[in-house]
């Protein structure tokens, strides 16, 4: 018997995982122990790929078993970080397994920035790593039998989840040794070779014939349903198609074999004869057809030996009719093997290296929840801002509670001193006239930020489209103008943002110049401040009087409605609450979360209670202004009015007004810078994300590029060839000129591919020809006339016709491999005739000796060597 078929393993270029994953454990996760954690399991897992795939691999369960652990890690992480073209970008790249590479171009290789890619491609090569562990196993005891059965059987179910799956992993045509149509053959190919270690088993435990018999011919079913389907395609080694078929024929008559040794004891001798020829023409078949890849000497031997002695009995004792093969009745099939499948975690000692780390759907889920939250929280901070404005507005037009603390007429009332003094503290006017003075700077840094992280997008896009419309259909990756799209929708969102927000700066700079005259007065000293408040009559003595009191009761009520709110806000403020464990829980137990439902759910279960209280702050708010309205009303009737103290009252208004209006100026202005540097950040992030995206394009762009040439270079050129001098049309009856050099042998194209059309007849050369035609027509005019009754035959032309292709001495030809020329070539001898411009590199020029010309060898329609199939590269 031969050896087994075992699978050779796909090729991976080096990849740093740790660089792109610590920057986005960076920029998702605060500093701490957490992000340190991460980063260092971020290490591990580069560590643990380049175990895996960056050394050979001894034909040993333990260099499985790290393929495994490596794939489980893949499958950890997939739902943890964002693998993508925009945002982890990270291009890996594998060669065709079954691809041997061409002397210009290199191997096939494909390289994609998904992760899904690299899952599929780690899973093949554990398949293709069981399938040597499994063909290295010693199948003389029972432990080898075993391991080689598990190992095929698991190596069967990972190229079939390879099938089920390679389409939707990649979004595009995968290369030949993972196609669906590849994976799919080997892992019957794997499935029948471990349905033959368990034929080999149950023959070395002598289990019943017919047992035997079954096994062998579903083995035989599984090797023959592998041989049809990829007979017809050149995407296996070609070792393995004679191996296919001298397996299928060799299961077959073992078979046939037991099964003639059940009918032996069932008293059929016919049927035991002819099971045994049947047998022995199928192992003849092997013998004399792929006896280079598979001895079945010793199976020969007993087969004879078994028909010899079955003819011999049946001749001098039974006598029993031999029937036809065809009226033999169907042997059954016993499979005892399948697919394994593929259940994450393959390995026994795997260890999550991100276990601490939340899934990327419970991420998003947190995240939308915290936009909830925040959502919340500042609609009901903004009620009570709104709420409290309202009052101070109220209480201004009122001139409260100033009015009641201004009897004299002539000082300053006490409100008016806190206020001024407020501000003052503060830094009054300067302090403004600042913080408008910084925001300029700050927006243009943003803007310079934006615009610099568009200006990378566009000119990567603009050498996209360039190199799109230069190699058209060859320009095989996703467009950058469709991969930018959510970049390029973020930085239209951060655009209006910064529009809304210069909209916003102009309100504040407007409100600020019709109150700056009067802030600047609330700066000055008291005397100053004293001197620019009109002086009026005094007022009635109305200290004592029951409103005054009712109106400062109230007033009071109405302050302590504003602490409370301050205190709310700042309880607001501080309440937090993470609903990872919540979203993990959803998670598990549904395999899916429903964020919108339980974030309102618990929104309306943490914040229903200050929900409550503004709403209670609000209406309380409102009686009170309603009744200090009354109040007041009643109290300016009992107070006497003049011009002066109307003048007074008024600018007293303008005062309490600017004071106001102060505090909302540097409110808003303090908001608006820290709104333009969380901005910076923000927008930085984004910029190393478009830099990020751009250097990964411009790395696949420069490989895909190298890939392309390549690719050029492996493709034939027909440029137009001169027709070489022994090929002219020589005149009749005249001899082909001598050359001083030899002419050389046209090749030899040894195989079983059909040939080639014939070279059609070379140009008729003008000078050569008219002799030609002269020499001919002389010597039919000298011609006698033919006899009448001469037969068809006869009367043909006696000039010969010039062959169309040179005729001379039969060279020697050399046989091997279909289209590799074992001799060497002479000087002059280019197959391959490649155009200046299909190169990334002018071509040398051939030197040839003094008039020999440049043989062209046999026209093909491809390759002079096998035609190997294009494949995309990216």
């Amino acid at each position: 018997m031969t050896n087994f078929i075992s699978v050779q393993l796909k090729k991976a270029s080096e990849v740093d995982l740790a660089k792109p994953l610590n920057k986005f454990i960076q920029q998702s996760y605060p500093s701490g122990d957490a992000q340190a954690e991460h980063c260092r399991a971020a290490e591990e897992l580069s560590k643990l790929r380049k175990s895996a795939l960056g050394r050979p691999l001894d034909k040993h369960d333990s260099s499985l078993e790290t393929l495994l652990r490596y794939y489980d890690q893949l499958c950890s992480i997939e739902p943890k970080f964002p693998f993508s073209e925009n945002q982890i970008c990270v291009t890996f790249t594998w060669k065709d397994a079954f691809d041997k590479g061409s002397l210009f171009g290199g191997s096939v290789k494909l390289a994609l920035a998904s992760l899904g890619y690299e899952k599929t491609c780690v899973l093949f090569n554990c398949g293709a790593l069981a399938s040597q562990i499994a063909a290295e196993q010693n199948l003389d005891n029972d432990e080898g039998l075993k391991a080689a059965a598990k190992h095929y059987q698991f190596a069967s179910g990972a190229f079939q989840h390879i099938k089920d799956t390679v389409l939707s992993a990649l979004n595009r045509e995968p290369t030949v040794d993972i196609s669906p149509d590849t994976v799919g053959t080997l892992s019957l190919i794997m499935l029948a070779q471990a349905q033959e270690v368990f034929f080999l088993k149950a023959t070395r435990d002598k289990m019943k014939d017919g047992i035997i018999a079954k096994l062998a011919n579903q083995a035989a079913d599984y090797y023959g349903d592998a041989y049809k389907q990829c007979q017809y395609k050149d995407t296996l080694p070609k070792e393995v198609f004679p191996v296919l078929a001298a397996k299928h024929c060799i299961m077959q008559a073992n078979a046939e074999y037991h099964q003639s040794i059940l009918a032996k004891q069932q008293k059929k001798f016919g049927e035991e004869i002819g099971r045994l020829q049947h047998a022995a023409d199928l192992v003849k078949t092997v013998a004399s057809r792929y006896d280079e890849y598979i001895n079945v000497k010793d199976l020969v031997d007993k087969i004879s030996r078994a028909l010899t002695a079955a003819k011999k009995d049946n001749d001098f004792i039974y006598h029993d009719r031999v029937p036809d093969l065809k009226d033999l009745e169907p042997i059954g099939k016993a499979s005892l093997v399948k697919s394994a499948p593929v259940v994450v975690p393959l390995s026994q000692k795997f260890t999550d290296l991100f276990e601490k780390m939340v899934p990327l759907e419970v991420q998003q889920s947190v995240s939308v929840y915290n936009q909830r939250r925040a959502d919340l929280v500042n609609r009901l901070i903004a009620q009570m801002r709104e709420a409290t404005n309202l009052a101070n507005g109220v209480l201004a037009s009122l001139n409260l509670p100033a009015a009641i603390e201004d009897v004299s007429g002539d000082s300053v009332p006490q409100s008016i001193l806190n206020k001024s003094k407020s501000v003052i503290e503060q830094g009054g006017i300067q302090t403004v006239d600042q913080l408008i003075k910084d925001l300029p700077e700050l927006l243009q840094r943003n803007r310079e930020i934006l615009d610099e992280s568009l200006r990378l997008l566009d000119e990567e896009e603009t050498t996209d489209n360039d190199l799109k419309t230069k190699f058209k259909e060859r320009w095989q990756r996703t467009p950058s103008n469709e991969l930018y799209k959510p970049l390029r929708a973020e930085g239209a969102s951060f655009h209006n943002i910064l529009n809304k927000a210069v909209q916003a700066d102009g309100q504040v700079k407007e409100r600020y110049q019709s109150h700056r005259d009067t802030i600047a007065l609330l700066c000055k000293p008291e005397p100053e401040l004293n001197a620019a408040i009109p002086s009026a009559n005094p007022a009635k003595t109305l200290q004592g009087s029951e409103v005054v009191n009712v109106l400062r009761t109230l007033l009071a009520n109405l302050d302590e409605v504003k602490k409370e709110r301050e205190q709310l806000e700042n309880d607001l403020k501080s309440v937090n609450f993470d609903m990872t464990s919540k979203f993990l829980t959803a998670l598990a137990q549904d395999g899916a979360i429903n964020e919108e439902a339980i974030s309102v759910t618990e929104l309306d279960r943490i914040y229903g209670s200050y929900t409550q209280k503004v709403q209670e702050s609000l209406k309380k708010q409102e009686e009170l202004l309603k009744n200090i309205q009354n109040a007041h009303q009643e109290f300016s009737k009992m107070k006497q009015s003049n011009n002066e103290s109307n003048l007074r009252e008024e600018v007293l208004k303008n005062l309490a007004v600017a004071n106001d209006n102060f505090v909302e100026l540097v409110a808003n202005l303090k908001e608006g810078t820290k709104f333009y540097n969380e901005l910076t950040e923000i927008l930085l992030k984004f910029q190393n994300k478009c830099s990020d995206i751009v250097f990964a394009r411009k790395t696949e762009r420069d490989e895909l590029l190298k890939d392309l040439q390549q690719s050029i270079a492996r493709e034939p050129s027909a440029p137009s060839i001169p027709l070489p001098t022994y090929q002219a049309t020589p005149a009749a009856g005249s001899k082909p000129a001598a050359s001083s050099t030899p002419t050389p042998a046209p090749r030899t194209i040894v195989g079983t591919k059909p040939q080639p059309p014939a070279r059609p007849p070379p140009p008729v050369i003008s000078a050569a020809s008219s002799p030609s035609s002269t020499s001919a027509a002389s010597a039919t005019a000298a011609a006698p006339p033919a006899a009448p009754a001469a037969s068809p035959a006869a009367s043909a032309p006696t000039a010969s016709t010039a062959p169309s292709q040179p005729q001379g001495p039969p060279y020697p030809t050399y046989p091997g491999y279909p289209g590799y020329c074992q001799m060497p070539m002479p000087m002059g001898y280019n197959p391959y005739m490649y155009g200046q411009y299909n190169l990334p590199y002018a071509p040398s020029p051939v030197y040839q000796s003094p008039g020999q010309a440049p043989y062209p060898g046999p026209q093909q329609p491809g390759y002079p060597f096998p035609q190997q199939p294009y494949y995309p590269q990216q």
